[in-house]
């Protein structure tokens, strides 16, 4: 079985397009011609790989098994191009990561700046999202580095166990909210306020959840769920809702006066972040600039740790109360 890239290319236009004229007007192609290259293509694999039908092009069972690899081998060449161009002084290179929101308000854009006064050519894309979008991004090459919540590692997806440290999280409000006004409070006082929270399932909810549990309590009663930062930072701030962060995610807010964390009696709650990878396929160059700045990065950001904050090879980030 031979085949080479451009009927890999045709052949992921095709399935984008849905039809074979419009992957020919894509490539810039004549229709003969390009369905006589995928002639070719299946000539090389054995089989049919597409359906004719009058509304378009369907994959067969040969086509569906296929495209995964055309896909990875696709993105795979063009990396090798950027960083091969990169070196010849003919492009910029494209640093592709994605995080959770928490690192994505503050670790990732201290990151992305070091990197970026280190080595001005480069470019980064940046996607926001919960778990299971930062797995698909790495597996599709959407992404190459990926930061997150320890204990997602999976079948494709390797953590990097050199790049972890911990933070804290805490219960949040406006700097007037009622709680505020009584200084330390106990855990359980939180429980008949209006709390505004990820869903079930995301990472803060189940840190909550955990929490709680620890301190004998049940979980609180949740009035807002939402998936935004945005949306949960904004109910927080002005409209005297209660929330859950990490120390990373409201530290602009914070520093503003706009959000604290209200400080509440026996109340410790370590996470630990760490970065993650394909399994398969080299890291590649910009990627891995990325990479060593979040390790220095993360490594000087807090020497002090809290008792059971971290364990001995993650690295603490500062708690709000010393």
């Amino acid at each position: 079985m031979s085949f080479n890239l451009q009927q890999l290319e045709m052949f992921n236009a095709i399935v984008s397009a849905g039809s074979l004229g419009r992957a020919a007007a894509l490539l810039n192609l004549t229709q003969p011609a390009l369905s006589r290259a995928i002639k070719r293509l299946e000539e090389s694999v054995g089989g049919a790989l597409f359906e004719r039908h009058t509304k378009g092009m369907h994959l067969t069972v040969l086509g569906q098994a296929l495209l995964p690899h055309a896909m990875s081998l696709q993105r795979e060449a063009q990396q090798a191009r950027e960083e091969l161009d990169a070196i010849r002084g003919l492009a910029k290179g494209v640093i592709k990561v994605g995080a959770v929101g928490s690192i994505a308000s503050l670790v990732l854009p201290l990151a992305v700046r070091g990197v970026l006064d280190k080595w001005p050519n480069l470019r980064v894309e940046i996607i926001e999202g919960v778990w299971d979008r930062l797995v698909e991004g790495l597996l599709t090459h959407e992404i190459d580095l990926a930061l997150s919540t320890s204990g997602g590692q999976t079948e494709g997806v390797a953590a990097i166990a050199d790049c972890c440290w911990t933070d804290l999280s805490y219960v949040v409000a406006a700097p007037d909210h009622p709680l505020r006004q009584q200084g330390r409070i106990a855990l359980e006082q939180t429980l008949g306020q209006r709390w505004a929270l990820t869903p079930k399932g995301t990472g803060p909810y189940l840190h909550v959840q955990e929490t709680f549990a620890r301190h004998g309590l049940p979980m609180p009663e949740i009035a807002v769920e939402s998936r935004s930062v945005t949306v949960l930072k904004s109910l927080v701030a002005r409209c005297g809702f209660i929330g859950w962060m990490s120390g990373q995610m409201f530290d602009t807010e914070r520093q503003a006066g706009v959000i604290v964390a209200l400080e509440v009696a026996g109340l410790d709650a370590p996470r630990t972040l760490t970065a993650f990878r394909r399994r398969q396929g080299i890291l590649p160059a910009p990627a891995a600039r990325l990479l060593d700045e979040l390790r220095h990065l993360t490594g000087s950001l807090a020497p002090t740790q809290r008792a059971g904050a971290a364990s001995p090879s993650a690295t603490a980030i500062a708690p709000i109360f010393p």
